[in-house]
């Protein structure tokens, strides 16, 4: 890891208010492109998205609107470039880029900073979060990839954000769910509190269209989940036979193997499934194998 990146640790987890005073204490500049730092205008078609943008669905409605606003009042805020081969790469800043092109501005405010690929990742995924850009997959995503990238714990990374852990620790189980179940958090068909409320639930992508359907709230879907969490723990299982002959199964078929074992000398297991399953029976000899024909036919032992 360069030296770059060790500083760049300490500066972020003062958190982006820190990095953006920083850009409004340097002097505006007009000109000079040689210039490494400083508030410029740069040619809109100058710019490139990061390809590593942990934002990845950007909403028409929102970014009309602040096209208006753009339009009426151009940027107010800069945004943050590195020198990317001949042009310029956005480090944070994306939406109002776009923004800035819909609003037909032919230059925006940028303050340009030398960063390596690692700072700049790190900036970019920190400035998203912070701004409340990301839906709550995209931001336990952000997390994600904080943690495997940087090793940040989730102690660390609540530092640096400035929100809980325990707020970290539930986005990230968000990305246990399956993938269809996320992609809905992403649309928008299910809020974060309907994605949690379904955590550890059976059948979640069964339940996760119900609650769309059926426009379920927040409330209703954890009494679903629960409900069918409660079903399934008492739908009877499979008995089998444990490392010590015990009986493993829902405590009365338990009961009811042990009755039959002894009463028919041999080891018993019963599968329920509905109004019907099986009784299978254990022998570990001819001998037995004959005495349980002769009880279940009826003829003398």
């Amino acid at each position: 890891m360069s030296e770059t990146v060790r500083r760049s640790r300490g500066g972020l987890g003062r958190g982006l208010n820190a990095l953006l005073g920083e850009m409004a204490q340097e002097a505006p500049i007009t000109g000079g492109a040689e210039q490494p730092s400083g508030v410029r205008m740069l040619p809109v078609n100058s710019l490139a998205p990061h390809p590593g943008q942990p934002r990845r669905r950007f909403d028409e409605a929102t970014l009309d609107e602040l096209a208006a606003s753009i339009a009426m009042r151009g940027v107010i805020q800069p945004i943050v470039v590195r020198p990317h081969g001949h042009q310029f790469q956005i480090v944070a800043g994306e939406r109002r880029w776009r923004a800035a092109q819909r609003a037909k501005l032919h230059e925006v405010p940028v303050v340009v900073r030398i960063m390596d690929d690692a700072e700049t990742l790190e900036v970019a995924l920190i400035e998203n979060i912070q701004r409340q850009d990301l839906n709550a997959i995209e931001e336990a995503q952000a997390y994600q990839r904080l943690a495997q990238d940087f090793g940040h714990t989730q102690d660390v990374l609540a530092k640096i954000v400035h929100k809980s852990r325990s707020h970290v620790a539930n986005l990230l189980r968000l990305l246990e769910l399956p993938d269809m179940v996320q992609g809905q958090v992403v649309d928008g068909s299910l809020s974060m509190g309907h994605a949690r409320a379904l955590l550890g639930a059976p059948d979640v992508e069964e339940l996760a269209a119900q609650v769309v359907s059926r426009r379920l709230s927040v409330r209703e879907t954890e009494k679903l989940a629960r409900d069918r969490k409660t079903v399934r723990e008492r739908a009877p299982t499979t008995a089998r036979t444990g490392d010590r002959g015990e009986m493993v199964g829902d405590a009365d078929t338990a009961a009811l193997e042990r009755q039959l074992a002894d009463l028919l000398g041999v080891t018993v297991s019963i599968a329920h499934d509905g109004d019907g399953g099986r009784v299978t029976l254990g022998y570990g000899t001819l001998d037995q194998l004959d005495m349980i024909c002769q009880r279940l036919t009826g003829e003398p032992l």
